[in-house]
């Protein structure tokens, strides 16, 4: 049974294909500092898994990268470094 306040941990076996969306401002240099952060946790990751959005009026921009994922570790610190980058608005 769930309790509300209580997260339910994901169970993922390692590795594995993993999600992370991130969105930000428009900015020329957006995609290429969210390449290297994936890069950086992820050595085999290709700027050719991405999945490229732009808002309507071409404020925001948020790319989907395919992330291979090793560890709940691993995840935890791309997140930590792609929220703490300054273009990014969120990341999820």
């Amino acid at each position: 049974m769930h309790r509300f306040g209580q997260e339910k941990e994901l169970a993922l076996e390692f590795p594995c294909d993993f999600p992370i969306k991130v969105a930000g401002k428009t900015h020329a240099t957006f995609e290429v500092r969210i390449c290297e952060i994936a890069e950086r946790h992820d050595p085999a990751f290709s700027a050719d898994k991405i999945r490229r959005n732009q808002s309507r009026t071409g404020k925001y921009s948020s790319v989907t990268l395919g992330i291979t994922a090793t560890s709940k570790e691993q995840i935890d610190m791309i997140y930590r470094d792609l929220k703490s980058c300054e273009l990014v608005l969120w990341a999820l």
